[in-house]
């Protein structure tokens, strides 16, 4: 495998988000030298996506998703307002060129315990998004996120089950694969191997740290936890993913109490050693 060096980085803005805005991060991602950038929703709506998307052009990067359409189970299920958040999703999504939009799905409805019904929810909310996201040219990218998220956050949760849905709804979907997810998964290599390179999507990365302290806002730099991210990108890449490697990184107790020129750099050099 080639080594990742800068120009294979893609700056998800989650990493400083507590630092940067989408305008720092665009200017900042360029001057480390990196090759692409990933923008969620509330930093975009903050900059406005036209002008997000002249300055990311501007910068000479690529934008290797957007984070986030779904939640499909939220304020009921299937309600206007949730579908017309992902029309919109998908909109922002041509409008900046990202190579996919990151679903992250939903958890359980309020009061529910039924997984199933959720995962049913969650099933028709894709193929109607799909609808416009086909005619806007932009893929849709399942998420799976860990178990320990099902209810709140994302009823699918390994890579079977998100390809299970790809198989169901044809063309158009596929996977977002973050290491901090499905590291742990047994199926992880014959599952990759399933998906081909056309449903590879996206491919993130950071480390699970050994205590994590906060299930969700302690994740790791690469090379401080336990995940074989050389191995996982040796995966994705055997099946032809060219797409840049995505670092994202929630840590609310380490990195984003850091400068964030001193973040940047040190995934620049933890990417080229550990990924």
């Amino acid at each position: 495998m080639k080594p990742v060096t800068a120009d294979r980085i893609s700056l998800n803005t989650a990493t400083v988000k507590a630092q940067w805005g989408l305008a720092e991060c665009i200017e900042g991602a360029a001057r480390h030298g990196f090759g692409g950038i990933s923008p969620w929703r509330d930093v975009l709506a903050e900059m406005g996506t036209t002008a997000a998307a002249r300055a990311i052009r501007d910068a000479g990067l690529a934008v290797s998703g957007l984070c986030r359409g779904g939640w499909y189970t939220a304020e009921g299920a299937l309600t206007q307002a949730v579908m017309d958040d992902n029309r919109r999703a998908v909109d922002e999504a041509a409008e900046l060129g990202a190579a996919c939009l990151v679903m992250v799905v939903g958890g359980l409805s309020e009061g529910s315990k039924d997984l199933p019904a959720a995962r049913a929810i969650v099933a028709e909310g894709l193929a109607r998004t799909l609808e416009h996201a086909r005619g806007a040219g932009v893929p849709i990218a399942i998420e799976p996120l860990h178990p320990m998220y099902a209810a709140d956050r994302a009823c699918v949760n390994t890579t079977a089950q998100a390809l299970d849905l790809c198989d169901a709804l044809g063309e158009g979907i596929g996977l977002a694969l973050d290491a901090y997810h499905v590291w742990w998964d047994p199926e992880l290599a014959a599952q990759i191997a399933r998906a081909g390179r056309e449903r590879l999507l996206a491919f993130h990365v950071c480390d699970w740290l050994v205590p994590t302290r906060d299930l969700l806002t302690d994740r790791g730099m690469m090379g401080d936890g336990v995940v074989d991210l050389k191995g996982f990108r040796g995966m994705v890449e055997a099946q032809g993913f060219e797409g840049l490697v995505e670092v994202e990184i929630f840590s609310a107790r380490d990195w984003w109490a850091r400068d964030a020129d001193e973040v940047l750099a040190t995934v620049a050099a933890r990417c080229l050693e550990h990924c």
